[in-house]
């Protein structure tokens, strides 16, 4: 017998970037479309590597390709509405990261989605994947683990 997946709660997440829903992000039902989440779940991991001077969207040599993803929802969010986004990191690789993201309504305890996806760091112009995560990328994911 599987167990059922439980919403985690805030204490289970390392670092919390804020975002917030647009007006185009739900769907016929009146809640965020499933792919949305996905789309958070980048954006608040991305975020964290920016700040942290790890990730060049720009210029930078190494970029990471989502190689994995896969999401739990629990409850529905819509817009408008504000979300917190707990992010840690599960598992360091060579060249990969599997992060963790749960997406929590603001303020709420337990989140409403919770979904992991697997970088793979890469050579940005050769797409192949680097010997080792750059000193920048470690020193970033050194606040990320829970």
């Amino acid at each position: 017998m599987t167990t059922r997946p439980q919403p985690d709660t805030r204490e289970a997440y390392a670092r919390f970037v804020p975002l917030t829903t647009r007006w185009m992000d739900n769907d016929a039902y009146g809640h965020l479309n499933n792919v949305v989440y996905y789309s958070l779940f980048d954006t608040a991991v991305n975020s964290l590597l920016i700040e942290a001077g790890a990730l060049d969207i720009h210029g930078g040599e190494v970029i990471g390709l989502v190689v994995e993803t896969h999401c739990n929802f629990f409850e529905s969010l819509a817009f408008p509405q504000r979300i917190e986004a707990g992010v840690r990191v599960a598992q360091q690789g060579r060249s990969s990261v599997r992060y963790e993201i749960g997406l929590f309504a603001e303020g709420a305890a337990g989140c409403a989605a919770r979904g992991h996806f697997v970088h793979v760091y890469v050579d940005r112009h050769s797409r192949r994947p680097v010997a080792e995560l750059p000193s920048a990328y470690l020193q970033a994911l050194k606040g990320l683990a829970p």
